[in-house]
């Protein structure tokens, strides 16, 4: 199990119907027992969760998120409904909300959109026409405009290059080059293709490859160039193709480390990467700020909700 990644890893003595059994008398009578809940539901992975909820029903002839639902509130109901739900569903569900609430909301596209697999993207778009009943792209369309929507409609498509085309690397740098930095006024058609299309691998070579040619990073030559949730976009895929877990490293200290903390980002970012890569966020968090996300989660947030990011997070550092 060495290569996985994961703060969640599956029960190893998990019994469905005892747990569904633990969760019910949580929640009878006065009183909630919310430790019980919280220790439970983040020390199962998602998959024992939706085994839970089958045994729930089976049992009480009731669905276990409505019974969670009304028993808990605020942040910490928001958080034990998104363990609950399936991660395709809940990325499907945090891109419908982001499109259909009032205004776009343009970081949780943005998010999702650069940080997901090919493969889970096209997940996302089958899930999502199913559970949210449209068509994501015509969705997205529909509250985007400009580049910015051409590159998400890009990475929509979900077909990024495989593996690394040697003969392409210098070619795509020059072209990048030529199309910002080397000219007045950017050529954004070139950026978009590029960054949108070719491999992660292969990014990586292209953007040394740049910074050979012009002295500058990829990302001060963006954040020159464009403004806006383009830049945005187009930073949140460069920095994906470098390193994922950097990325979310630098989302959730964001998130944090300012007045007021942007809960749905940091619930988003713990519980979508919880069975993916946080160990190597915390890892990337403690190099990149030199405090354990932890102790920064801890200092942040308070009450169940807070320790249940916590048992999210995992361990110390």
């Amino acid at each position: 199990m060495d290569s996985y990644r994961g703060s969640v890893k599956d029960f190893v003595n998990f019994n469905a119907k005892q747990d569904a059994e633990l969760l019910h008398k949580a929640m009878k009578g006065i009183g909630t027992d919310e430790d019980t809940i919280l220790m439970l539901l983040t020390s199962r992975s998602n998959n024992q969760r939706q085994e839970i909820k089958a045994a729930y029903k089976k049992a009480h002839g009731k669905d276990l998120v409505s019974a969670l639902k009304s028993e808990l509130g605020g942040l910490f109901e928001t958080l034990v409904v998104a363990l609950m739900t399936p991660p395709i569903s809940y990325d499907a569900s945090q891109l419908h909300k982001a499109l259909k609430g009032a205004g776009t909301d343009d970081d949780v596209l943005i998010e999702i959109l650069a940080s997901r697999t090919c493969a889970q993207i096209k997940d996302i778009i089958k899930v999502y026409k199913k559970e949210c009943g449209g068509k994501l792209e015509k969705d997205i369309t529909g509250d985007t405009s400009g580049h910015f929507q051409k590159l998400l409609v890009i990475l929509l498509q979900g077909s990024r290059d495989e593996g690394v085309d040697e003969d392409r690397i210098e070619k795509d740098a020059k072209e990048l080059f030529a199309a910002g930095e080397g000219k007045v006024g950017t050529d954004v058609e070139k950026f978009i293709n590029i960054l949108g299309n070719r491999s992660h691998e292969h990014l990586r070579l292209v953007f040394d490859a740049y910074k050979n040619l012009s002295g500058n990073d990829i990302e001060d030559s963006i954040e020159g160039e464009t403004t806006g949730n383009l830049e945005n976009l187009m930073l949140a895929v460069v920095k994906c193709a470098k390193s994922v877990p950097a990325y979310f490293a630098e989302s959730l200290n964001g998130s944090m480390r300012r007045a007021g903390t942007d809960d749905q980002t940091l619930m988003r970012i713990m519980v979508s990467r919880s069975e993916t890569d946080m160990l190597d966020i915390r890892a990337c968090f403690k190099k990149m700020y030199g405090a354990s996300l932890y102790n920064t989660i801890q200092d942040d947030t308070a009450g169940d909700y807070g320790k249940a990011l916590l048992y999210l997070c995992g361990g110390k550092d």
